[in-house]
């Protein structure tokens, strides 16, 4: 994709955003690879989710104050409207998000 879209313009949308902030050498990080994996499956085009590694993105990773990873954070309309470090089992992702699809 040759027009990369940058981070605020993906966070501005009216679909929910989810971030994954990660990192490789995390083990949680890998124990959320197929939870994600499998909530995309299931959401399908009701939100978007995006996985950011704060060693590669520390810019990112500092405005957002990311003390820890995984840090998982909800955005809608630019605005963070959902965040929590940790393993989130899959069923909490999806009500999660189904709350802020209207």
């Amino acid at each position: 994709m040759s027009t990369q879209k940058t981070f605020a313009d993906l966070v501005n949308s009216d679909i929910p955003v989810l971030v994954d902030f990660s990192a490789e050498w995390c083990g949680p990080c890998r124990m959320m690879s197929p939870i994600l994996d499998q909530l995309k499956q299931s959401v399908g085009e009701k939100a978007t989710i995006v996985k950011i590694d704060v060693d590669r993105n520390p810019q990112a990773a500092a405005a957002y104050q990311i003390q820890g990873v995984p840090t998982l954070m909800l955005f809608k309309n630019g605005r963070t409207v959902w965040r929590q470090s940790g393993v989130v089992p899959l069923a909490h992702l999806q009500q999660v998000i189904l709350q802020h699809t209207h």
